[in-house]
């Protein structure tokens, strides 16, 4: 890593560094019962509220979007929070340690994943033209909603908060988009280390000054690390085939490991699903909702937990979960349903408890109205794209029907995972929990520690969501895999609960023995078990690092652009002329082609917008594939036709006025050139890429 990188990871850091403080004394306030008074998350709460306020401020027409008005924000944000800020100092002074030691672990961890990172820099590949996409039409936009880069005219129908906020984070580290796409993804994983930190050790808060810590480095460790029992395969012999068949029918070849093992099996192991967690996210490092979300669930845990702590309901503190909950809305919208459950058995416990059961339906009432009232500015211009809720193996009788209401009885829809195969991924924690059932059994429910009751709510929550994609599925446009979505969304969540619920087992449990000195039988062979399926998991991110970043061999650094000057050169002096000479978001035309390829290339990388890019995501995002089919003839008519007038009609048709000649549109299309000197002229040209400009 190169001394002009540190500083450039040092001067993102110093943005976050600076957010955070903004918020330190509302931070402590949300947190007054958290050892190092919720530390972490006052910068997660500074990313939130100045991307929000930007938001709104852009949404209404009230303040454009640009570095001048994100850093006009984040002097508000901290001469609010600073003017009622009252003994925050004395606080400061009491967890200044912790603090200094999170600091320290957090910086570490963004140059740890920058590093990694920089062994496979590259903006490509899966999902990252449509989130760079999305970022880098943000940074274009004044004023909300942003234009949709691969749908000329219309604005992006996506929960696009996330980069919205990754969006601000670049005006304010006055830093450019191709690096700070893979800052974000270090950040988001120092995030999840730290913020599980946090929570783990928070939940021993009260115990012995050692037992916090490390229980906060295991949950830190388990949620940013942990992978599922699917590596037992790289003891078995190979198979070929995409469906994995149960190791019973292998052979044990352990002198052959790791055998044929290929890392992205475990997130796709049950046929037509998808079932991923934070490691393999960090690992291919798409900047995708569910990963953008991932800061902003393990605040809204947090701040869950802290509610429970202090067994009393407040109606600002519940107003403010409120806006955490809007957040993960516009971020990723499944994840609104999984913390407001959540939230619903925190308040209904706490008011049981204070025999005031009858006001916990008032509390939640005030989340969905507050909710409702947060997103109301994102959810004006957001058009949702699921269209029902599917039955799983719904009756003949129920197929006959058809529908009832929302809910769909779709005929050869009778998919379900095998018991071997939910073995497999959740093993793990099925583990845990039955040692914790084991360890609890003598006890009440009124007896158990507020943390255990908190681990439970965990725990049931989690459950359910792994059971619910076995009966039910959120209908979208992928027919063969109609379960995918709703499995991938649910069960991401329910494996980060379950990651800092195992890792609280492990420490109550050697807690106890260091409490009695005294090991029994039981207690013994699930330490021992636990150790070696522990050794399963925790081999997932060795396999997979060394997979995708080739055993980090090779530092390129952190810039996820420059592959295009290796590989395709011209289109990178193309992208670099239009990034740096055209202003605001004219349309610009260019080849499109599937998803996941290198299509839309330039739309992607500039964020301007082309008449289509990929289709299938646009054919999700529309909800229908109707006004997609038209475009991708007519950019195949613009590009061939030799009659002038029709093209000029449709390039008036969707405003063009940019035309894009490189090697993928030559490849694509049988290119009549001659139109284009008509109606415009030659800008760019470079090794054989031109750009028009109409007239």
């Amino acid at each position: 890593m190169q001394g002009t990188e540190i500083l450039i990871i040092l001067q993102w850091w110093a943005s976050l560094f600076i957010l955070g403080f903004s918020c330190l004394p509302l931070t402590f306030k949300i947190f007054p019962n958290f050892a190092d008074r919720g530390y972490i998350f006052s910068k997660i709460l500074g990313i939130g509220i100045l991307s929000y306020i930007a938001f709104v401020l852009g949404t209404f027409h009230i303040l454009a979007f640009s570095r001048t008005s994100v850093i006009l924000v984040l002097v508000f944000i901290f001469a609010i929070n600073w003017f009622f800020a009252k003994g925050i100092k004395e606080s400061f002074r009491k967890v200044s340690r912790i603090i200094i030691f999170e600091e320290i672990i957090f910086l570490v961890a963004i140059f740890v994943w920058s590093y990694v990172r920089g062994t496979n820099p590259e903006i490509r590949g899966l999902e990252k033209y449509m989130d760079f996409g999305f970022i880098n039409s943000i940074l274009r936009s004044s004023y909300f909603p942003p234009k949709d880069m691969w749908f000329a005219q219309e604005s992006i129908n996506y929960y696009y908060f996330g980069h919205l906020a990754v969006a601000a984070l670049t005006h304010l580290s006055f830093i450019k988009s191709s690096i700070t796409f893979n800052l974000s993804i270090a950040t988001i994983f120092a995030f999840t280390l730290v913020g599980s930190f946090s929570i783990g050790a928070n939940l021993f808060a009260q115990t012995k000054k050692r037992i916090p810590i490390i229980a906060g480095i295991t949950t830190a460790i388990f949620v940013s690390f942990g992978g599922n029992l699917q590596t037992i395969y790289a003891f078995f012999s190979s198979h070929s085939g995409d469906v994995s068949p149960p190791i019973w029918k292998l052979i044990f070849s352990p002198s052959s490991f790791p055998n044929s093992y290929w890392y992205p099996n475990a997130t796709r192991f049950i046929d037509r699903t998808i079932h991923e967690f934070p490691i393999y996210s960090f690992v291919v490092s798409d900047l995708h909702a569910h990963v953008l979300s991932l800061p902003f669930v393990i605040l809204a845990i947090a701040l869950l937990l802290s509610i429970f702590k202090a067994g009393a309901l407040n109606r600002y503190l519940i107003i403010f979960f409120s806006f955490i909950l809007s957040i993960l809305y516009m971020t990723n919208t499944w994840d609104t349903v999984t913390y407001f459950f959540l939230a619903s058995s925190v308040i209904f416990y706490i008011q049981w408890k204070n025999n005031s059961l009858g006001s916990a339906v008032l509390y939640l009432l005030l989340i969905l109205s507050s909710t409702f009232i947060f997103i109301l500015p994102f959810s004006i211009n957001f058009q949702p794209f699921t269209s029902g809720i599917g039955i799983i193996c719904a009756p003949q009788f129920l197929q006959n029907l058809g529908s009832l209401g929302p809910f769909l009885f779709e005929a050869d829809h009778c998919q379900r995972s095998p018991l071997w195969q939910l073995l497999t991924l959740y093993g793990f924690f099925l583990f845990w929990i039955l040692a914790f059932v084991l360890f609890i059994k003598k006890e009440t429910f009124k007896t158990l520690k507020n943390a255990d009751i908190f681990i439970i709510f965990l725990i049931v929550l989690s459950i359910a969501l792994i059971i619910l994609p076995e009966f039910v599925y959120i209908k979208d446009i992928y027919s063969g895999h109609y379960r995918a979505n709703t499995m991938f969304k649910f069960v991401y969540q329910a494996f980060i609960m379950l990651q800092i619920s195992s890792a609280y087992i492990l420490i109550r449990l050697v807690s106890k023995i260091k409490e009695t000195k005294i090991i029994d039988i039981t207690t013994l062979v699930v330490l021992i078990f636990g150790s070696l399926l522990s050794v399963l998991v925790f081999l997932y991110p060795f396999f997979a690092v060394n997979s995708y970043y080739n055993g980090l061999k090779t530092y390129s650094g952190i810039d996820g652009e420059q592959y295009l000057e290796t590989l395709y050169p011209a289109d990178y002096a193309a992208i670099n002329w239009l990034n740096k000479n055209v202003k605001d978001q004219p349309v610009i035309l260019e080849a499109q082609g599937d998803s996941y390829s290198d299509y839309a290339r330039i739309s992607s990388n500039t964020g301007l917008p082309t008449v289509i890019g990929w289709p299938v995501h646009e054919w999700l995002w529309r909800g229908s594939y109707d006004p997609v089919a038209p475009r991708v003839l007519d950019v195949k008519l613009i590009y061939e036709t030799m009659s002038r007038e029709s093209a000029k009609n449709l390039i008036e048709k969707y405003d063009i006025s940019y035309i894009y000649i490189g090697y993928m549109e030559g490849e694509k299309y049988s290119v009549a050139e001659d139109k284009f000197k008509e109606l415009g002229k030659v800008v760019f040209e470079s090794g054989g890429t031109k750009i028009y400009k109409i007239n």
